[in-house]
């Protein structure tokens, strides 16, 4: 794919990629996917938060999206805060010279349209807001491409995050929710399609062979509650904890083997404490660094019960069945789409006695389920080739991209 010089088109990803979060990578990874495949003559390179990892794992160059490399510490001081308020002023300028050298800038899935985890308006929200109103200015097209979004309470971070979707050329989302959400802050949706999480577009492992039940994987979140919720964070971090242990003691009281799973590199303390609580050798944890780690450890399962989100991804992907301790509606909204709606348990809330209940019903319901999920994840395929070719169509026109050496500052 080249533009309309001769010249190789200029993609750029950008995102909290390389940063910890195993379900943000996926995301990139299936994008970088979609480009190799139907766009393999494009330039590809990163701005993100864990640029050597994303250089590394993923052999593209990246650059670091924040010039203060304090930017996820909290500051205290003096010298911090300078440093940090700093490095929003210089980022503006990083940012727009990024840009500015692309033809496509594409924000691959991820939540960047919502509040559903503690966030701060100069964080992402206003990196976001740079992206975009750098593309509009130097006539880079901005993508974002199924991208999850919530209502945001936060009057400063509500009003980045309109203001990032109204810049950007192209806007597709993961679930309805999202696209209704944003139509609620005041960003025209008319155009706007809603497809399946990204992170389903990648290749599941091929079907362990047919033998013994496998483990219950239990997916467990260093879960404080929401952007609302910081001032009883700590109660609702004991209560899911707390619940959490609850279960997976009373699966091990059983004999069932039980197999931690997380989705970022902040859940490991919850994973401890489990570890800890439950001292028996009937439970263990997975050390995956890849979405593709998680689907081989779903698809070995019996079954799961997980919070954070792209852990359900994994486990519907490979059509084993699933129990969400759901934290935010985009979970609910999936488990839905994926004919699993009656299996929701409130991630604030968990009852370790209803849950049981609930998680031997899906047990109960296995065969049924699997066969559930297989059609669904053919539909899934089908409408995820559908959101690929409206990237296509969207972004690389063959005609009308002016080589990025002629725009115009």
């Amino acid at each position: 794919m080249t533009s309309g010089g001769g010249t190789p088109v200029r993609v750029g990803v950008f995102g909290l990629l390389g940063s910890g979060n195993l379900g943000n990578d996926g995301s990139l990874e299936a994008v970088l996917g979609y480009l190799r495949a139907e766009h393999p003559e494009a330039v590809v390179d990163a701005l993100c938060g864990g640029a050597e990892v994303v250089g590394t794992r993923y052999g593209i160059p990246a650059t670091r999206l924040h010039w203060y490399r304090g930017e996820y510490r909290t500051a205290s001081r003096a010298g911090a805060i300078a440093g940090k308020g700093l490095g929003k002023v210089v980022d503006a300028f990083r940012t727009a010279a990024w840009v500015r050298r692309h033809d496509v800038v594409i924000v691959p899935g991820m939540g960047v349209l919502e509040a559903t985890l503690p966030l701060r308006p100069w964080g992402f929200p206003y990196a976001l807001f740079l992206l975009c109103a750098s593309g509009r200015l130097f006539g880079t097209r901005v993508a974002l491409a199924g991208v999850g979004a919530a209502p945001i309470g936060s009057r400063a971070t509500r009003t980045l995050v309109r203001w990032s979707a109204r810049l950007a050329a192209y806007r597709s989302y993961r679930d309805d929710l999202s696209r209704d959400a944003m139509r609620a802050m005041g960003v025209d949706t008319a155009r706007d399609e809603v497809h399946p999480d990204l992170a389903f577009a990648l290749p599941a492992p091929p079907a362990p062979p047919v033998g013994p039940p496998g483990p219950i994987c239990v997916g467990v979140m260093d879960f404080h509650g929401g952007n609302d919720d910081r001032g009883r964070a700590e109660e609702i971090h004991r209560r899911y904890l707390d619940g959490t242990t609850a279960f997976v003691r009373a699966l091990v009281e059983e004999g069932r083997p039980v197999r931690l799973l997380t989705g970022d590199a902040c859940d490991a303390p919850v994973v401890a404490a489990i570890l800890d609580a439950v001292d028996s050798p009937l439970v263990t944890a997975a050390g995956a660094t890849s979405l593709t780690d998680l689907m081989k450890e779903t698809a070995a399962a019996d079954t799961v019960v997980a919070t954070r989100y792209h852990n359900l991804v994994c486990a519907l992907k490979t059509g084993t069945p699933t129990l969400a301790l759901s934290y935010a509606a985009k979970s609910d909204a999936l488990m839905e789409r994926m004919g699993l709606g009656a299996y929701c348990h409130p991630a604030r809330e968990v009852d370790a006695d209803r849950l049981l209940e609930q998680f031997r019903s899906l047990e109960k319901r296995s065969a049924e389920l699997r066969r559930t999920l297989t059609e669904r994840n053919l539909a899934t395929a089908r409408h995820l080739d559908h959101h690929f070719a409206a990237l296509t169509a969207a972004l690389f026109p063959t005609s009308d991209i002016a080589p990025t050496s002629r725009k115009a500052p």
